[in-house]
């Protein structure tokens, strides 16, 4: 395909032709009245030298007066389309690909802390679970997009939906506990979380939602927030981390740990959320969690991700301008039609 990106420049062709036709008349408008009765006498101090450069020289001929103007046409011509900017769209379709939009939300309250789990035999917190587990699950999910949401007192978007798993996974390393905040803003999780996912296609939409409490914090409650994702084809799987004991080892303000009671999870609204969403609850001490999450996303119907033609434009103004620039190499060879010699070279 191809257009001109500024095709209004085409009006400066004729203009030439214009100034040809208007110019002398405007300038000395007395040219066109008769000279009848008018004597004009050119004074020049050395007539004989005047007479010897004008008989050195060849005139002009007809042929060689058509080609200086063919080639002053030529030049114009040239340099009004190298102005117009000509250039070639070659149109470039993005590639469709299958898969899901799956947005990671963890919370990051500082209940995450909380030293009830062991890797062999040896205690760690929450959030080294969920860096693990979910590190895991990113790695796996080949052709998804996925983001990541972390939220405390507020929700946050960490990484926005890309195909970049290694980018998300290097994020999801960098987060610590009580970095948004230390209570839990489950509901505005789930808002930032389902604004983002409602600009992708319908029917690939994904939210899994991390959490170790109940929502203490934030603007939207949690089951009006799953009803908003519902309107939108959102998925909610939920994962619950820690234990049942009633009390645990939490890291305090001052960094160190200390023993305080666990609020536990509020696995009734997690349950209610994922029910309204048609996800599913899991809890992270299951090591056929994230198994069975990802057969559930892949039972789901395939759709296609967004797929677009793009007119990528080839610039081609350099072609006239070449041809321009050559004609103007020639006029300058030729002066009015004759071969411009060095000085002092002698012809009769």
């Amino acid at each position: 395909m191809f257009e001109f990106h500024w095709p209004l420049m085409g009006l400066l062709l004729p203009l030439p032709l214009l100034v040809r036709l208007f110019w002398l008349r405007l300038v000395r408008p007395d040219t066109q009245q008769p000279t009848e009765g008018r004597r004009t006498t050119l004074l020049y101090p050395s007539a004989a030298k005047l007479r010897s450069n004008f008989t050195s020289r060849r005139p002009r001929t007809e042929i060689a007066g058509k080609l200086h103007a063919l080639l002053l046409g030529l030049m114009w011509v040239s340099l009004t389309l190298a102005v117009m900017q000509p250039q070639r769209l070659v149109p470039h379709s993005e590639v469709r690909s299958e898969g899901y939009d799956l947005m990671l939300a963890v919370d990051t309250s500082r209940s995450m802390t909380a030293l009830d789990f062991s890797v062999d035999n040896r205690p760690v917190d929450r959030m080294a679970v969920v860096k693990g587990v979910m590190g895991r699950f990113v790695r796996n999910r080949s052709g998804d997009r996925v983001g990541l949401v972390i939220f405390g007192s507020q929700a946050f978007v960490q990484s926005p939906l890309t195909l970049d798993l290694g980018a998300v996974e290097q994020i999801l390393e960098t987060v610590e506990p009580g970095m948004a905040g230390n209570a839990t803003a489950m509901g505005d999780a789930i808002g930032v979380s389902v604004k983002k996912l409602r600009e992708r296609p319908k029917g690939s939409r994904v939210l899994l939602l991390v959490t170790d409490g109940e929502n203490t914090a934030g603007l939207i409650p949690p089951l009006d927030a799953a009803a908003l994702a519902m309107r939108e084809g959102v998925r909610i799987y939920a994962i619950g981390v820690g234990s049942n004991a009633e009390e645990v080892m939490i890291k305090a303000s001052d960094g160190q740990y200390r023993m305080e009671s666990d609020i536990g999870l509020d696995e009734a609204t997690l349950k209610r959320i994922t029910q309204l969403t048609g996800g599913a609850y899991f809890r992270a001490t299951n090591t056929r969690a994230l198994e069975e999450i990802s057969e559930q996303i892949d039972a789901l119907e395939k759709t296609e991700a967004e797929s677009r033609t793009v007119l990528i434009p080839s610039p081609l103004y350099r072609w006239p301008l070449s041809l321009a620039l050559l004609a103007l190499l020639v006029l300058g060879l030729f002066p009015e039609g004759r071969m411009r010699l060095p000085a002092g070279s002698g012809h009769g």
